[in-house]
Formats: structure tokens, sequence, C-alpha cells
């Protein structure tokens, strides 16, 4: 998905002086960024009527309020959202598995911004909807790719973003309620390899591209607490990540900012530079 990424510049400009510090899209010659030559990858499903939220949750409404002409000679639209903190690509704030720690609007922002990677899981989670990614998946990856570098944000890509829309095949079911929650079936992190990537990487964010970072028969949700209980948010729901190298790109995650909030919508990107 090739986008040239001249139109965003003006927006992105501030969240991305975060990044140029680490280099990985800054011109050498000089502290400038490279948006010419740079590829953006969306990383965020769009919000609608088929969002895919958690069984237990309602699904997101646009609700039109104004869509009309009106006596001053101009037209007017407006409308209201409604929808779950926890639904559709979005961040889980460190006090939604974690009492006391920080809420949405509390997360430094360069927690959200930085140097990223790719661990490709795609292979184990088709064979097996419950399959828990590993320490020595990660290992694995590191024996290809080198050692993961120290304040990464992590990105899983299980290869479940195929499947969204659909309830049933991303899910692993369509039902609803309490029945719909026993019933999930999908790939997600153990909490071995969360606690890992803390402890040993020390990374700064956690995203997958299925519906919880705990895989879908999780009943105590130990990759959670792992993560948040240290800060660490996570990224859930995240679309294209088939589209990313390995490593050498960047991510922007920029959430709502809500006071109190336990997580929230997230406007996910990454910029890739180009080839060295």
């Amino acid at each position: 998905m090739r986008k040239s990424p001249t139109h965003t510049a003006s927006m992105l400009t501030a969240a991305l002086g975060l990044v140029v510090n680490a280099g990985c899209v800054a011109d050498h010659r000089g502290n400038h960024l490279v948006w010419e030559q740079s590829r953006i990858v969306d990383l965020t499903h769009s919000f609608g009527a088929d969002t895919i939220v958690w069984p237990m949750e309602q699904d997101f409404k646009l609700v039109v309020q104004h869509a009309e002409d009106t006596p001053g000679g101009y037209y007017y639209a407006s409308n209201r959202i409604e929808m779950p903190e926890h639904g559709g690509t979005h961040i889980d704030a460190p006090i939604h598995f974690s009492k006391g720690k920080q809420t949405l609007d509390q997360i430094p922002i360069d927690r959200m911004v930085g140097a990223a990677i790719r661990i490709d899981v795609t292979e184990p989670c088709a064979h097996d909807r419950d399959y828990q990614i590993t320490t020595h998946d990660l290992m694995q990856w590191e024996s290809r790719s080198g050692r993961i570098p120290e304040g990464a944000i992590v990105l899983l890509d299980t290869g479940y973003a195929q499947f969204w829309p659909s309830r049933k095949d991303y899910l692993g079911t369509g039902l609803r309620g309490q029945e719909g929650v026993q019933a999930l079936r999908f790939p997600g992190l153990h909490s071995d390899a969360a606690a890992w990537l803390v402890r040993e990487r020390q990374v700064k964010a956690v995203g997958i591209d299925t519906a919880s970072i705990d895989y879908g028969q999780s009943t105590a949700f130990e990759t959670h607490v792992a993560l948040l209980s240290h800060n660490v948010p996570v990224f859930e729901n995240l679309a294209n990540l088939n589209d990313l190298p390995e490593k050498g790109f960047d991510v922007i995650a920029l959430p709502m900012k809500i006071v109190g909030g336990t997580g929230g919508p997230l406007r996910v990107i990454a910029v890739v530079p180009p080839m060295r």
C-alpha cells in the first residue's frame, strides 16, 4: 500500500520530531525528514459499522446529527460517535489491568513513538488458533535479524488482520455476550515472553494484529498484566503488518488523549525509510 506522504507532513512533523532523534527517517546530511523517499503504512482499521469489538461490548455507532443545507446558505454536517474504549484499532493504557498505573492521558508520548520491529509468527498461528508466541519465537527472530533494540516498539504479526472484518474468522466466533467470550479462538503473546521483553529488552510498547495481546482462551490475562504493570502500553487490532520490513522503520501511535481513560481509539502508522 504505497502512498505519497507529502500531504501528511504538516500534521505529523511534531510527532516525528521524536522519531528523528532515532535517526531512522532523518537525512544524514542534515536533520530534516526525507518524506518524499519514505513510505507511510497505515496500521489502523477504519472505524465503522463493521468494526470488531469484544463480545461483551456495544458496536461502534456513527449517529448523524446534522446533514443539511442551512438558512444561512451553507451546508452543515455533524455526527456523534459511540464506541467502547477497547474496540477496533486501539491502545490499552497501563491502568486497564494494573491498579494505580498510568491512564491514557498520562502515557508519555515517547512511549508511543519510535523505532520498531516486526516479528512474523504467521506460520505457527496459521496452524493453531490457540497459539501463544513464546520466548523461543523471539529469540529465533534475534538469531536472524539481530538483538531486539532496547526501547523498541515490538509488533507481532500473526496474520489475523487478513480476516478483518469477519467476526467469526477474526475472533473464532460470531457469538456475543459471555457465550462469545468463552468461544474466542485467536493467538496471543505468552506471558513468559511478555515478561522477557520487559525484563531483558526493556521494550517501550507491544502491538498485535488480534483482538487481544492475550490469546482468545485466556481467563486470567497474564500477558496484559505482565506488560501493563510495567507501564508498557499495548496496541491491539493492528492492520497491514505484512506490509512492513522486519526492522528499520518507525511507528507513530497517537490515541485520543482521554483523561482517566483505560484505553482509546488509535491512529497508528509506520514510517518506512528508503533502502540504504
